[in-house]
Order: C-alpha cells, then structure tokens, then sequence
C-alpha cells in the first residue's frame, strides 16, 4: 500500500471527522460525511469520425487513474453530430477505497497546482445530494501522461459521490479539509 493513500485516509479518519463533528454538532459518528467513490469521465465526441481516438483516450484515463477505462457508448442515434446508437462516445473510471484515496492525493497534490493560472476551483460545482463535480479541461495536468504521446488535449469531468446525501456546507467543509483548494 502507498504511502500516499495512507496518509489522506488517515487525515480524513483522524482529523477530518472529529473536525465536522464539532463543527456540525454531529452527535453520530455514521453521520459525518463519508465519501463513497471517484468517478472520471472523459467524453471523446470526435471518435464518431476516427475510432481510433477513443483507444488513445482510453489508454490515457487508465494511466491517470491506474485502472482500466470503461468505453461508454450512444444510447440513441442522433442525425445532426452523426450518431448512431452504440458508437463509443466516452470512456470512465469509478474508483473506490484505496484506489479513490491515492487518486483524490495526486489530484490535490500534484495535478490542481499544475493548473496555469490558478486561483481555486469553483465552489458552485454540488448538487442538491451534495456531491461535487470538478471540470478539468486538459489530461497533462497529470505527471503520468506523456505530452509528447497525447493525440488530443481532452477535458474530464471528477465527481465526487457520498454514501447517502448530504448538505452542501458539510461536503464542502470536508473535501476543504482533505485539501481541495476552493476560490472564495
């Protein structure tokens, strides 16, 4: 095991918890906000035309992640972008326990600070069961994609999913003491 996950696990475990707890006036411990999975999606609308750019795409996303993409297809044809239903349009990863530890480490770590110009991710991305969705709009944020391979610059999407809802305030209280860097 990394020594990476352990340590974000631990914070989250050690201090995390206690922190919303007090701050919450939580008086259950099953009742702290508790991260579920990671799930990192990657739409490759051009693969309509060229096939070959969803493998790429696929490849990448697993290097990202360390686990191998799934490839989301059409569920219906669409005439105006050339649709046909089953045509591969996207690839995703779900990642979960330690997996989903180690990843949520680099990306606040390492690949968020490679951002240029940053000045925080936006607050505004919760939904009303209180998961957070981030957009990144470019893959060689990551260290461990080769610039010099990548076919394609490509955005994704990392949402972040709760085991049951949960208020806004108390998740972004959390993944703002696991050291995701919010603007405001």
């Amino acid at each position: 095991m990394p020594e990476t996950v352990v340590r974000l696990k631990e914070k989250y475990q050690r201090e995390v918890v206690q922190a919303l707890m007090r701050e919450f006036s939580i008086a259950n411990v099953m009742d702290v906000p508790r991260l579920e999975k990671i799930v990192v999606n990657m739409g490759v609308g051009d693969a309509t035309a060229d096939p070959k750019l969803i493998d790429a795409a696929s490849a990448e996303l697993a290097q990202i992640t360390g686990q191998k993409a799934a490839v989301r297809r059409a569920r219906k044809s669409v005439s105006n972008f050339k649709l046909r239903a089953g045509m591969p349009i996207g690839c995703m990863v779900t990642l979960r326990r330690e997996r989903m530890w180690e990843f949520m480490e680099r990306l606040f770590n390492v690949a968020i600070p490679r951002i240029r110009d940053f000045r925080g991710v936006s607050p505004k991305g919760f939904d009303q069961f209180g998961n957070y969705t981030l957009g990144l709009r470019d893959q060689t944020i990551f260290p461990e994609v080769d610039i010099d391979k990548v076919v394609k610059v490509r955005g994704m999407n990392v949402t972040f999913v709760f085991k049951r809802p949960v208020p806004r305030e108390q998740a972004r209280a959390m993944l703002k003491m696991l050291g995701m860097p919010f603007s405001g």
